[in-house]
């Protein structure tokens, strides 16, 4: 093992590049003289800081490595690094083209990630269907890792000490009470839960819970900002961290609520129950936050929008489906979340 060095290639997005930490965690776990270079965006490496061993780079694809050419100094740049195997954990033409690159120096070993498009397309086809869950995204990170001579266990895996709470002197949260998280948007208008129904949800479980609010962006911020002040143990957490401040805040919660979107994700990785509300997407797809049982995921109510999932990601629109979510009642996601967190 001594010796081995591994590229791991995971550029975007948010959600998927932290889904490969419990994988990279039984990796460094498994095989602690494995060098490993994780090439990301530079605004994802406190994601993986946790990690022994793990080295990154960061590529520019806005400058020096913008386009084909660009891509070519990243190869050379990679390839200075002297790895003896590269996995690919995204599979897009960036990655397929470094791979190319790569190719001719047959001593370093490939292997990229099956993405199962074909039997996702056909779960998401717009007709009934058999909802036969699929492998989950983890595991396909994992087979890469097989695929290489490294094979995982994620049963196996261990989660890392609850790290340091920030300072949470601006956000002037309740000691005394449970912490939840909420993370109310997401990238796709289908798979974002009503913000008139999500006020109710943070009403009610604001009056014997410390409420914290989570997303990105001026906009996010000013709508979540009129909750924080409209409730008094509702607290507004966008943009009064950096990233790696505003992880440490996720560990401390005693409960995240959140889409399928990267919150989710991000709280599972220290070892947080995650409610997850499903629009146009579904759990079976793959992309359940790590370690979630199957109950704390809610989806709209299938007898009504027999077509679901109709997405992969929550990018794709499908007439008179506009409402899936709200037949998921507040009511329903305030029920689970205090089932969740009394037994928390």
């Amino acid at each position: 093992m001594k010796g081995k060095h591994i590229l791991v290639f995971r550029f975007s997005a948010l959600g998927d590049v932290a889904m490969c930490v419990p994988v990279l965690r039984c990796l460094v776990q498994s095989y602690p003289e494995l060098k490993i270079t994780v090439v990301t965006r530079k605004r994802f490496v406190t994601l993986f800081e946790e990690l022994p061993n793990v080295h990154f780079f960061a590529p520019d694809f806005n400058g020096e490595h913008k386009g084909l050419s660009g891509l070519y100094r990243l190869f050379k740049a990679l390839k200075k690094l002297h790895p003896t195997a590269i996995a690919d954990l995204h599979q897009v033409i960036r990655t397929q083209m470094l791979l190319f690159y790569f190719r001719p120096f047959f001593w370093i070993k490939q292997a990229y990630i099956n993405k199962g498009r074909a039997e996702k397309k056909r779960l998401t086809r717009q007709k009934p269907k058999a909802l036969v869950p699929l492998l989950p995204q983890v595991h396909r990170y994992a087979l890469v890792f097989e695929k290489l001579g490294f094979p995982l266990s994620l049963s196996a895996h261990e989660f890392p000490p609850r790290p340091i709470c920030p300072n949470t002197d601006a956000l002037q949260l309740a000691e005394n009470l449970k912490w939840i998280g909420i993370a109310p948007f997401a990238a796709h208008d289908s798979k974002q839960y009503p913000l008139d129904l999500m006020q109710q949800v943070v009403a009610f479980l604001q009056q014997e819970h410390q409420v914290i609010l989570f997303g990105f962006g001026k906009g996010e911020h000013a709508q979540l900002d009129i909750w924080a002040n409209a409730y008094p143990n509702v607290a507004n957490a966008v943009g009064v961290y950096e990233f790696g401040a505003e992880l440490r805040l996720i560990a401390q919660l005693d409960l995240m609520i959140s889409m399928d979107s990267a919150n989710g994700h991000l709280a599972a990785n220290h070892n947080l129950p995650v409610l997850t509300l499903w629009g146009s997407t579904h759990p079976c797809l793959g992309f359940v936050p790590f370690g979630q049982p199957e109950q704390h995921s809610l989806t709209p109510d299938l007898t009504v929008y027999p077509l679901l999932p109709t997405s992969v990601y929550g990018n794709k629109k499908v007439k008179s489906y506009q409402d899936a979510m709200r037949s998921i009642t507040p009511k329903t996601v305030i029920e689970l979340a205090l089932e969740i967190i009394s037994g928390n």
